[in-house]
């Protein structure tokens, strides 16, 4: 992001008696945003800037040089685009929706703050170390998100609206598990642009989704303005052209994509993994875990633990400062191959352990223990789990029908995928000199539970003992 500069008009800039009160950045996605008094309240306290500490996506940088951009750009980027969607629903039918300026501040406002509850290191916080170090952990950053705004709000005295403050909340949670009940049925498609709970069609997955393509050096061609030019809210939900099936479609398979070739990468996981197992080790002595309950702890605790660990010499961190200075020097944990589970054994599937490995051994030979292997369960989908969240998407037929429909996959292309979701099952020797008996275990564990091995992807000295043998 560039400096903050005073504003300069576009079709979403401010009028000329208000611009001398916004100012605006220079986005590397968007281009010019501009930036509304009260969204710089947020934006100039202490806890909005810690986003710039928080990578996007966490520790994908060590494998993709340009994944270094932070949360505070996409969360920049969330309330513009919020903005765009919510003022262009109000110029195509403005007087049958009845947006009003009120409407327009609490949707960027969502958008701007619905990240400022993560943790560090994207969703490794809350997703792998908190449940290793508090059993049954129900935590989540959206949550922390509702806390974190009260906190700010109180803490910087910032003068805002109680009603506008709770439907940025709700807005926020729309999408999470336990999402907070709405204290109006009124307007209820404002809630589907910034966390849609209803479809997962929403703007913060069209700014990601942009941004780490472009951050990685990969190519994207879903286009998120097509979908912002041809929404139209029918029955208090936005629904979608027709015409545009094949773009929402592309919007999750691009998502499903990312999480397979970035997000879910196989040395991405290795080194995750191997992060985990240095917080988890760390927590006695840094008491990292405590602090998630209380905002004005919270708000300290970004990215920068890992250098924190990594120069301190105490020697009750000298597990953890090992395992930091094996990543920096790319020993990393060894991944032995994975293994797609069947899809017809899905709805039965129960997560592998590094128990479920060592069981699978074989007589004789090296006895592996737990603290000798990690097993990586990655589920990648459409958003919807096994469900095609298609199905959950409105459709209309011109810019005069007034009727929603929904349109079945069989309708549009045979081509569509027939299972919408992928679980991989993935093994790491955390000892080089156990790759083999960690590797032969798990094939051995393959055969037990489906009766077949997996395709070689393993050490270039295990793929010729395979093919060769």
């Amino acid at each position: 992001m560039g400096a903050f500069d005073k504003g300069s008009s576009n079709h979403a800039s401010p009028s000329m008696e208000d611009r001398r009160l916004w100012k605006h950045v220079h986005d590397n996605v968007h281009g010019n945003i501009y930036l509304d008094p009260l969204a710089l309240k947020f934006i100039d306290t202490e806890q909005f800037q810690r986003l710039r500490d928080l990578k996007q996506l966490g520790l994908s940088h060590m494998v993709y040089p340009g994944a270094v951009h932070s949360r505070f750009e996409h969360s920049v980027g969330v309330y513009w685009l919020a903005g765009n969607a919510v003022e262009k629903l109000k110029a195509h039918q403005g007087l049958e929706l009845d947006i009003d300026h009120s409407d327009i501040q609490t949707v960027k406002l969502a958008g701007l703050l619905h990240d400022v509850g993560h943790g560090p290191f994207s969703h490794l916080f809350e997703r792998e170390f908190l449940p290793q170090v508090i059993p049954g952990s129900k935590w989540s950053h959206e949550e922390m998100s509702l806390n974190m705004i009260d906190y700010m709000v109180n803490e910087h005295n910032i003068d805002i609206d109680s009603g506008c403050l709770t439907k940025v909340k709700e807005m926020i949670g729309a999408s999470s598990e336990n999402a907070p009940a709405k204290t109006s049925e009124e307007k209820v498609f404002l809630y589907d642009i910034v966390a849609n709970g209803r479809n997962g069609i929403d703007v913060d997955k069209f700014d990601y989704i942009v941004r780490d393509s472009r951050a990685c050096g990969l190519g994207c061609n879903f286009q998120f303005e097509r979908l912002l030019d041809t929404m139209q809210v029918i029955d208090n939900e936005i629904c979608y052209r027709a015409k545009e099936y094949l773009t929402v479609h592309k919007l999750f398979y691009t998502r499903a994509d990312l999480h397979r070739t970035v997000y879910t990468h196989a040395k991405v996981k290795a080194i995750e993994l191997m992060f985990v197992d240095a917080l988890v080790k760390a927590d006695d002595y840094l008491l990292i875990s405590s602090f998630i309950q209380d905002p004005s702890q919270y708000w300290k605790l970004d990215d920068s633990i890992l250098k924190t660990i990594e120069t301190d010499d105490a020697p009750e961190l000298k597990e953890s400062r090992d395992l930091i200075r094996r990543i920096r020097r790319r020993d990393l944990y060894q991944f032995c191959n994975e293994f797609t589970v069947p899809k017809d054994k899905l709805d039965h599937f129960k997560y592998v352990t590094t128990q479920d490995i060592i069981c699978s051994q074989k007589s004789g030979g090296v006895s592996l223990r737990e603290e000798d292997l990690a097993v990586s369960n990655v589920k990648i989908d459409l958003t919807k789990g096994r469900n095609n969240p298609l199905e959950s998407i409105n459709f209309f037929e011109d810019y005069d029908s007034k009727e929603k429909f929904q349109i079945s996959k069989e309708q549009i292309s045979h081509l569509l995928p027939a299972c919408n979701q992928d679980l991989i099952v993935r093994v790491y020797s955390k000892k080089p000199e156990l790759v083999e008996v960690v590797s032969e275990a798990f094939e051995n564990f393959q055969l037990k539970m489906y009766g077949m091995k997996a395709q070689v992807h393993g050490t270039p000295e295990r793929k010729r003992r395979r093919i060769f043998s």
